[in-house]
């Protein structure tokens, strides 16, 4: 969602898996820790990034009659990283219902917040949700305080009752390793990518750090939204994918090609961002079949990408 990563690199043939490079937790700063506690969220501190978690727990959620499991695709989050100036800057994506959309934005705009994108993710989900993008920038306290009004509307609307989840919330503050139905060396194989498991889904994250994309100052990274990943739920014979891809304007039309070739459906393209340079364009997917020719499907949209360094989030 924000911009999320590493573009994937075409495969040579043959060559070996890509691990996940590691990514060690580093001791959140005081500054951030005010954040957490001004915010009364959960988050972490990796590659210079604090990661706040905005995960709609609340909500059963539905894709095309498919139960969908909160890390599927409705995870919403925010994010920090130092730019010039002694300033931060802010970048979230926030999950919302139909009814919460404008009261949300609102609270926002009024506290000095930009909106750079509303959209969908999917088709056929129940209840609709919509995809708000966040930005901002300013101390990681002023930044706390203007985002905290619109994320105190999350799940208060109307449109929140009836559409519980008896899921504990523990469910997406992490990811957590389960035995998975899915055969997910195998996935990970196909992608040429390693993933992680958190509950139910099994997700394969890629960043697009062979992109330089800056904003005042601060690198966009794959923990700041500028990646491409692939959620597979299910089992191999019977699952759902469900993704964004992050593209240069050139990649566009060739990873829509091959989502299509591939049985994929194309769910949504839009930015993420309105002054990224150079322009990131992000596409969304959804298909359902079994698990390696999902997989297969993701591969051929992976290897239309850019030919630049990678790294996992």
């Amino acid at each position: 969602m924000m911009i999320r990563s590493c573009v994937a690199i075409s495969v040579l043939a043959g060559a070996l898996l890509c691990g996940p490079k590691p990514v060690s937790a580093q001791t959140i700063p005081a500054e951030y820790q005010q954040v957490l506690s001004t915010l009364g969220k959960q988050g972490d501190f990796k590659n210079d990034v604090l990661k706040v978690n905005i995960p709609r727990n609340d909500l059963k959620m539905t894709v095309a009659g498919v139960a969908t499991p909160t890390p599927f695709g409705f995870g919403g989050w925010i994010a920090m990283t130092k730019g010039d100036g002694g300033k931060n800057v802010m970048m979230g994506d926030l999950v919302l219902l139909q009814d919460e959309v404008n009261p949300v934005m609102s609270a926002l705009l009024d506290h000095g917040l930009e909106v750079t994108a509303l959209h969908n993710h999917f088709f056929w989900d129940e209840p609709r949700v919509f995809y708000m993008h966040v930005h901002g920038s300013g101390t990681p306290a002023e930044l706390a305080a203007n985002v905290k009004p619109a994320l105190d509307l999350i799940g208060k609307g109307s449109g929140a009752a009836g559409s519980k989840s008896a899921a504990p919330p523990a469910a997406t503050a992490g990811a957590t390793k389960e035995a998975s139905p899915l055969n997910t060396p195998k996935l990970a194989q196909i992608a040429g990518h390693q993933g992680e498991q958190n509950g139910a889904v099994y997700k394969i994250t890629v960043g697009r750090d062979d992109l330089n994309v800056t904003d005042m100052g601060a690198k966009i990274n794959a923990r700041m939204g500028l990646n491409t990943w692939a959620a597979f739920v299910g089992t191999d014979a019977k699952a759902a994918v469900a993704g964004d891809v992050a593209m240069l304007a050139s990649e566009v039309t060739p990873v829509l090609k091959a989502l299509r070739k591939n049985g994929l459906d194309v769910v949504a393209i839009h930015h993420h961002m309105t002054t990224d340079r150079p322009m990131v364009i992000f596409l969304h997917y959804w298909g359902t079949g079994p698990a390696e020719k999902l997989a297969t499907g993701f591969k051929a949209a992976l290897d239309q990408l850019g030919h630049g360094s990678s790294a996992h989030q």
